[in-house]
């Protein structure tokens, strides 16, 4: 159940609460007061992650806050035990339906009779777009750049950005918080320079295993071409729109190549745009941030 259609809460239950981009301000007045009315609270620190200072101030407001990880959350007896008895509160960065994790942890609460309400907050996918001026109709499908995991490299993301170019769509792509790729440990956000290293690994993985491509399908051949069209470029000379900390007092917005990516200071959260073709009007906006 969407908060919108019912204010009043539940005795016990799962609230799921979107916390917005990065600063107390941002978060609804609702969706802090439902917080403060929890018996539990619970912050859900792998997907994405909020300034420590900032956090602070908002368990001061509404309670104390326990960080939860990757485990707890796609694997959530411990937590739907407690909300049958209690109203538990799952504080998420951005809006708390964006990923497919908290979709699940919702169907599952339904699954298992515990009401669960939803809180919707500011997300990075309407933020970044709308910051920078690209046309949110034209965004394709998003993606993240992974750390390289114990040597092994993803091609998927380039994959993505790939297919996203050749229908002439922009990517937003989110950068990868976890080295490890388990979710348990502490977070590292991936920096600019990360970044452009495991774009370049990407390339050269994606280069040296795109004859193997399949094809048995019109979509995996548009993909195979996609890359071809896509590794016949100089990767350094590809515009990318760097956003930092998006949300906060300390945004900031870098229009570049992933040439020049290395050399500029990312912010505690980064992601990148990979635009397509632009509209003059995209264009002029684009200019803003050079």
């Amino acid at each position: 159940m969407t908060a919108g259609n019912s204010t009043e809460l539940p005795k016990s239950g799962l609230l799921l609460i979107g916390m917005g981009p990065g600063r107390i301000g941002s978060m609804t007045i609702e969706a802090r007061n439902a917080a403060k009315s929890a018996d539990f609270r619970r912050y859900e620190a792998y997907t994405a992650l909020w300034p420590e200072n900032e956090l602070q101030s908002l368990e001061n407001d509404i309670g104390p806050i326990e960080k939860v990880m990757r485990p707890e959350v796609e694997n959530p007896a411990e937590i739907l035990e407690l909300a049958r008895q209690n109203l538990v509160a799952l504080l998420v960065v951005g809006d708390p339906l964006q990923a497919t994790t908290h979709v699940d942890l919702q169907l599952q609460a339904m699954e298992s009779g515990v009401e669960c309400m939803v809180f919707h907050g500011i997300s990075i996918t309407t933020l970044v777009t709308g910051s920078i001026g690209l046309s949110n109709y034209r965004f394709g499908r998003q993606t993240t750049i992974t750390y390289p995991y114990g040597g092994w490299v993803a091609t998927s993301p380039l994959e993505v950005i790939a297919v996203n170019l050749l229908q002439n769509q922009h990517t937003l792509a989110l950068l990868d918080l976890d080295p490890t790729g388990a979710g348990t440990g502490q977070q590292v956000p991936m920096q600019p320079a990360d970044a452009v290293e495991s774009l370049h690994l990407m390339r050269n993985k994606l280069d040296d295993s795109i004859d193997n491509m399949d094809m048995e399908s019109a979509l995996e051949s548009m993909r195979k071409d996609a890359c071809k069209l896509f590794l016949s470029d100089e990767l350094n000379e590809r515009i990318v729109v760097l956003c930092a900390d998006m949300g906060t007092d300390d945004e900031k917005i870098t229009c570049t190549t992933i040439g020049q990516l290395s050399n500029i200071e990312g912010g505690r959260l980064n992601c990148l745009i990979f635009p397509a073709i632009t509209s003059e009007v995209e264009e002029r906006a684009l200019l803003r941030w050079k």
